[in-house]
Order: structure tokens, then C-alpha cells, then sequence
């Protein structure tokens, strides 16, 4: 297999060595020393990624999204445009807390969330799961789950492959061929 090399925009600082191969980081980025990114993702133009970031593999990370502290994100994400996440639930100017006090956040496989989201610390959003646009989330979402508003509230599943999938049917299976077992409110995949 081919080593691809990270592409790091003249106007980006990145401190970190643990670049992956084939990741894109545009204009006016910043990544600390410490934050490790995976391969073939891409950062977008205006974003800061703090020291104790871990991003997987595949990661769209769109314009002008900061990544704080404590903050994990698995392979084959999308994180839209102009979210938030948060990882002090109690913040006060005076009260400066290191690392590792920080309240962390994980975005599990594949999960998308959409622009100018805000996610409260704390939290997992699942695989697959989707978070609508301008939505904040203050509670897990489970594996392909769809939520938004404000608060963000259960609206319904989703495949992997983005296609809805309609309540009352299982098992379910997606016309990209993938079958789902809803049992409450848990969806799990099946072979």
C-alpha cells in the first residue's frame, strides 16, 4: 500500500506529529501538540483541535469547528460546519481545570452531525446516528438513532447508508441491502 502524505495548507499550524496519512488540513487550522488524527481525513478550513483530541480514520470535519479536551471521535464521522462541543458542564473563568478533570464527549463510527450543533459534554452519540442540523444535544443518542431540536429529541432510525428507517417494520431491510431489528428502542444491524 501506497504512503500518502498528510497535505498541510501553508496557513495551518499544526504542532502534532501524529498526522495520518492521506489527511487534508486547510487554511487557518490549528492542532496541538498532543492531538492525534487519523488517516485520510479532512479539516476544514478555520478549525482548532486541541491536545487530548483522538479523531479516527475517514473524519469530515467541516469549516470552523473547535475540538476541545477529552473529546474522541472514531473512524467514518461527519462533523457539519460551525458545530460546538463543550467539555466543562460548570464553567467558570476562575476555576481552570487540567485535562484530565475535563468532562470528555465520544462520537462513535459513522455517526454525522450536522452544522451548528451543539453537543454538551459528557455524552456518546452512537453509531450511525444522526444529529439534525442546529440541534443541541444534551443526552446520549443511541447507535442510528435520528434526533434534533432544541433540545434534541428522537425523530426516527437511520441505515448506515443515510436511508430512513420507517417505524414498525422489523426486521428491515434497506434497499442498499443492509437488514435492522428494532427492539424498543434499540436497532441493531443483522446479518
Amino acid at each position: 500500500m501506497k504512503h500518502k502524505v498528510p497535505f498541510i495548507h501553508n496557513d495551518a499550524v499544526v504542532e502534532s506529529q501524529s498526522i495520518g496519512d492521506g489527511t487534508r488540513i486547510w487554511r487557518n487550522v490549528h492542532v496541538m501538540l498532543g492531538a492525534v488524527i487519523g488517516n485520510d481525513c479532512n479539516i476544514g478550513e478555520g478549525c482548532y483541535i486541541e491536545n487530548y483530541v483522538r479523531i479516527g480514520n475517514g473524519v469530515t470535519v467541516k469549516n470552523n469547528v473547535a475540538i476541545w479536551d477529552n473529546i474522541t471521535i472514531e473512524d467514518d464521522v461527519f462533523i457539519g460546519p460551525a458545530a460546538v462541543f463543550t467539555n466543562e458542564l460548570k464553567p467558570r473563568a476562575q476555576n481552570k481545570r487540567r485535562p484530565e478533570e475535563l468532562t470528555g464527549t465520544l462520537i462513535k463510527r459513522g455517526a454525522t452531525i450536522g452544522a451548528n450543533a451543539t453537543i454538551i459534554c459528557g455524552i456518546t452519540i452512537g453509531e450511525y446516528a444522526f444529529i439534525g442540523a442546529g440541534s443541541v444535544v444534551t443526552r446520549d443518542v443511541p447507535p442510528y438513532h435520528i434526533v434534533y431540536g432544541h433540545p434534541a429529541r428522537f425523530k426516527g432510525y437511520m441505515c448506515r447508508c443515510s436511508e430512513i428507517i420507517p417505524p414498525g417494520i422489523s426486521p428491515f431491510q434497506c434497499r442498499c441491502g443492509l437488514k435492522y431489528e428494532i427492539r424498543g428502542a434499540v436497532v441493531t444491524e443483522i446479518s
